[in-house]
């Protein structure tokens, strides 16, 4: 038996592993934050993808099972009642963009070290995160009536995310 941790033993560094873990909570928050919503939606969102993190603890890909679980330590755990902080950021905009380039090391780092049905499968749910998140409050509208299911902004922000995973 050895004390190394299972990251390491799959071959990723502590940065690496510090990288992938940290992704989808900066997923769901440039998500969240491409369109300014209320306090409400926001906090909306956020549990929606919190869930959709939470969730993947149960995933076949035993690399984004780990990731999810480490995630969620780090984030707060929703089966616990643990409620994580909503973080919106100052800079959406540059937020987002720091995302897509952190996707990108991301992905060029699980095309070097990981099995490849396990990179496609974090990918695609960094990917499931961002739609759970986008869909998870309608912008505009009155009184939850109306409005815009995905913005112009969120949908970009997903589409910038896609080119950067693939």
């Amino acid at each position: 038996m050895t004390d190394e941790p299972l990251y390491a033993e799959w071959g990723f560094t502590d940065a690496e592993w510090g990288l992938l873990v940290g992704l989808p909570q900066g997923v769901l928050t440039a998500a969240s934050a491409a369109t300014h919503d209320s306090a409400r939606k926001t906090r909306a969102e956020n549990q929606a993808g919190l869930d959709k993190i939470s969730e993947a603890r149960a995933s076949v890909s035993t690399l984004v099972s780990a990731v999810a679980q480490a995630a969620l330590v780090a984030a707060g755990d929703p089966e616990l009642g643990e409620d994580p902080p909503v973080i919106e950021p100052a800079d959406p905009v540059g937020y987002g963009q720091d995302v897509i380039a952190r996707a990108a090391e991301a992905s060029a780092v699980l095309a070097a070290k990981a099995a490849p049905a396990d990179a496609e499968t974090y990918k695609h749910w960094l990917v499931e995160i961002t739609d759970t998140v986008v869909g998870a409050a309608s912008t505009g509208g009155v009184l939850g009536i109306g409005g815009e299911p995905v913005t112009d902004r969120e949908r970009a922000f997903r589409d910038d995310l896609g080119k950067a995973l693939s």
